[in-house]
C-alpha cells in the first residue's frame, strides 16, 4: 500500500525540486544562449538583441570559424595534450596509488601525509612558474636545444602538469578497498606484481578509473591558465584552443559591446563575438558526446575512492 506524504515532507519535496529545476536552467541557459548567438545574425548580436533562440538565423560564424586555419590547428594541440595527457596521468596515479595502498610499503605514512600536505599548502604561482620554466629547460637539453623555447612545448604541458593528489587519493582509496584474499589468489598462481596490478586491482577498480580518467581529461581540455603562461607568445602553434580563444577575443572583440552615441554604432558589429561562441561550441563538443558515457562510472566511483571502510 502506498503510504501517504506527511505535510512536511511534501512541501520539503516541493521546495527541492523547485530549486534543482532553477539550478538546472541556470546550467542550461549559458549553453542556450552560445548557441543562439552562433545562429544569429551578426547585428543582432551587436545589438544585445539575442536572449535565448538565434535572432536572424545565419551560418555564417561557422563558417568564418570552419576557414580559420589556425583554430583547427590549436584544437588539435587540445586533443593531443588531452588525450596524451590524460593517459600520462593515469600511468603515473595508478601506480602511485598501488604503491601507497600496500602496507608493506616502507615509509608509507610519510608518503601518503606529504600527499596530502600538498592539498593544503602548495608554493604559490611564482615558484610553480620557475618550475615549469626549469623542467622546460631540462626538456630542451636533453634533445639538445637552447632554451625551453627551442622545443613543442605541449610536451612539456603533457609531462609536467599533470600531478594531481585528489586523483592519486581517490584511486589509493580504491586499491585498498580489494580483498585482499584476491591478490593472495593471484600470488599463489604465480602471478607478479604486474601481474597482480593489470589483472586483479585495474580490473577491479574500473569506475574510480574511468571518473579518475574524466577529471584528468577534463581538466586537460579546459586547461587554459599555465599554458598561456608558460607558452605565451613564442609558440603559438602550439596553443591549445582555449588560449587560441582568450587572444582571439582580446584582438577581435569588444563582449560589452558598447555604444557609441556619436555615430549610433556598436563598436563591435558583432562578428567576432558570434565567432567567439561558435568556437565554444564546437570546443564543448567532445566533452558532451563522452561525458554521457562514462557518466555510469561517476557516482560509483567517487564512492569507491572516496570513501575508506
Amino acid at each position: 500500500m502506498k503510504r501517504k506524504m506527511e505535510a512536511s515532507e511534501l512541501i520539503f519535496k516541493i521546495i527541492a525540486y523547485t530549486l534543482l529545476i532553477i539550478f538546472s536552467l541556470l546550467c542550461v541557459y549559458p549553453l542556450l544562449y552560445a548557441l543562439g548567438s552562433t545562429f544569429s545574425s551578426w547585428d543582432k548580436v551587436a545589438s544585445g538583441k539575442v536572449i535565448l533562440w538565434p535572432n536572424g538565423f545565419q551560418f555564417k560564424s561557422f563558417q568564418a570559424v570552419f576557414m580559420t586555419n589556425q583554430f583547427w590547428v590549436n584544437y588539435s594541440n587540445t586533443l593531443f595534450v588531452t588525450f596524451i595527457g590524460t593517459i600520462w596521468c593515469l600511468i603515473y596515479s595508478i601506480l602511485g596509488a598501488y604503491a601507497l595502498s600496500k602496507k608493506r610499503l616502507m615509509g608509507r605514512h610519510g608518503f601518503n601525509f606529504f600527499l596530502v600536505f600538498t592539498m593544503w599548502f602548495s608554493a604559490g604561482v611564482i615558484p610553480q612558474y620557475l618550475n615549469y620554466q626549469q623542467t622546460g629547460n631540462i626538456l630542451a637539453s636533453i634533445v639538445g636545444g637552447a632554451d625551453m623555447y627551442a622545443i613543442d612545448l605541449k610536451w612539456l604541458i603533457v609531462l609536467a602538469m599533470g600531478m594531481n593528489a585528489t586523483n592519486i587519493i581517490l584511486l589509493r582509496n580504491s586499491f585498498e578497498g580489494v580483498p585482499s584474499e584476491i591478490e593472495e589468489a593471484a600470488r599463489i598462481d604465480g602471478a607478479t606484481e604486474m601481474q597482480v596490478l593489470m589483472k586483479v586491482y585495474i580490473p577491479m577498480s574500473k569506475a574510480t578509473i574511468a571518473t579518475v580518467a574524466l577529471f584528468f581529461g577534463i581538466s586537460r581540455w579546459n586547461g587554459y591558465f599555465w599554458a598561456y603562461k608558460v607558452l605565451g607568445a613564442q609558440q603559438q602553434y602550439s596553443w591549445p584552443v582555449q588560449v587560441y580563444m582568450r587572444d582571439f577575443i582580446d584582438k577581435n572583440t569588444d563582449l560589452t559591446l558598447k555604444y557609441n552615441p556619436d555615430t549610433a554604432e556598436y563598436t563591435d558589429m558583432g562578428q567576432s563575438t558570434s565567432m567567439v561562441y561558435a568556437m565554444v561550441v564546437l570546443a564543448m563538443i567532445p566533452i558532451l558526446v563522452i561525458y554521457p558515457f562514462i557518466q555510469k562510472y561517476f557516482a560509483k566511483g567517487v564512492n569507491m575512492g572516496g570513501v575508506k571502510e
